[in-house]
């Protein structure tokens, strides 16, 4: 009897344990994200190769680059520049983020804090440094210039970044909320392309329209639009191949990855190399660029922007394509059947996809068994629910959440059948059909 009991309590502390490991997934992911992702991102930001184009000769700007590499190792790239105003351009052209004239008499520093007030900071204090280094009488004289203002209601320059951050966390819940709804692959696509468009267009409009803090250019709702759709379509990918646990990848690509690497509260040459790496990889960077050029600058550095958000709808598309595949060839006959739409729930926003279990009970001469019971259990006994085939033999039992179950199949005169089921998120829809024996009484007697 101990022994029963122990057995008892051991089973279900460990049925306890994976019940934690697997609903607290998604907070550990969040957790690892700020702990390895944000922290060393934004922590302790330093300048690492800032470009400075230097109006001076190639002998000053050498010898300047030798004493910020013997002060600030790595820090700055000085680059020569012909003139004042070829220094100026530079910057203008996102070449540099600043222009410096090294003059002993006049000294003139070109900053742009479209570019980020971060940056700023960091280089007049650097520069102001070397001058004082240099010439100390001239380090009171360094005039400052301010060549790329920001808009006043975009004072640090950092709308882009919630602007690509509102393209993308209401794409990435649309995606998981729409997973209870109980459409078909058609119809989840064709919501998710309005949804993401309506999305792009809202970012853009509220912004630009109520709060002044982005230019009225539609440039940029083209590209917040191509960013929702980035985010949407290849969330809504992922499922096929992560099941239960595209949120996770979703979320580790998209904002965990994404924001330390898209230059939009630091700038990317403030960050460590592998966000850096990645900034021109990954679709919030790419967004924030693309409003940082058009807002700011000349509307020249779009191509990578373009190319690269255009990639990741693409990948999308093929996701969604590929699981379509992968679903039909698993399945080639049951995938083209209509789906019942699943029962709506209260509060789906973080709800994991639900699974549907359907099929036919026979008896052995494979006629169809009218109302007879399917029962559906946890692998302990727990019932969840009782479904009755109609008659054709059908039955559906749906909003099954993924894992193990038993189902046991009972009809009038019949032995029964029970079966063990895996219920996969990545397959909304799972078959089980049952093939039940006539019972058969003691000889003489008629069967019960």
């Amino acid at each position: 009897m101990d022994e029963a009991l122990k057995q008892e309590h051991t089973t279900q502390v460990g049925a306890t344990v994976r019940a934690l490991l697997g609903n607290l997934w998604l907070p550990a992911v969040f957790l690892a994200g700020l702990l390895f992702c944000y922290l060393p991102a934004f922590h302790h930001s330093a300048p690492h190769g800032v470009r400075i184009a230097v109006a001076a000769s190639t002998h000053t700007t050498s010898t300047l680059q030798a004493e910020f590499d013997r002060t600030s190792p790595g820090a700055f790239d000085l680059r020569q520049a012909d003139s004042v105003q070829a220094a100026r351009e530079a910057v203008l052209d996102q070449d540099t983020v600043a222009a410096w004239r090294p003059d002993t008499k006049n000294p003139q520093l070109y900053l742009a804090k479209a570019q980020g007030s971060s940056l700023e900071t960091v280089v007049e204090n650097a520069v102001g440094a070397a001058t004082a280094a240099q010439h100390p009488k001239a380090a009171a004289q360094l005039q400052v210039h301010e060549l790329v203002p920001t808009l006043p209601d975009d004072t640090s320059g950092t709308t882009g970044l919630y602007l690509a951050l509102a393209c993308t966390l209401p794409c990435y819940f649309m995606v998981v909320s729409l997973q209870r709804a109980g459409f078909s692959r058609r119809k989840q696509v064709l919501t998710y392309v309005c949804g993401a468009l309506v999305i792009g267009g809202l970012t853009y409009v509220v912004p630009a329209y109520g709060y002044h803090a982005v230019t009225k250019n539609p440039l940029i709702l083209l590209y917040l639009c191509l960013m929702a759709e980035a985010v949407t379509l290849t969330s809504f990918g992922l499922v096929a191949f992560f099941g239960r646990f595209f949120p996770a990848v979703a979320v580790v690509v998209f904002m965990m990855l994404g924001m330390p690497s898209s230059g939009g509260t630091v700038a990317i040459d403030m960050v460590p190399a592998f966000f850096r790496f990645l900034h021109p990889v990954l679709p919030m960077g790419n967004v924030v660029d693309a409003v940082r050029d058009i807002g700011y600058f000349h509307h020249e550095n779009l191509l990578r922007p373009t190319l690269v958000l255009s990639a990741w709808i693409a990948l999308g598309a093929l996701l969604i394509l590929l699981g379509w595949v992968k679903e039909l060839v698993r399945t080639p006959a049951e995938s083209a059947q209509a789906l019942p739409p699943a029962a709506p729930v209260d509060d789906p926003t973080m709800e994991m996809p639900l699974c549907t279990l359907t099929g036919r009970a026979t008896d052995r001469n494979g006629l169809p068994l009218a109302g007879a019971t399917i029962t559906v259990t946890t692998e302990h006994g727990r019932g969840i629910l009782r479904a009755t085939t109609t008659a054709d033999g059908s039955y559906t039992a749906a909003n099954l959440n993924p894992g193990s179950i038993i189902v046991l199949a009972t009809a009038p005169g019949h032995l029964p059948s029970v079966t063990r089921v895996r219920l996969h998120s990545i397959r909304p829809v799972h078959y089980q059909d049952f093939s039940l024996d006539t019972r058969y009484a003691p000889e003489g007697l008629l069967p019960v």
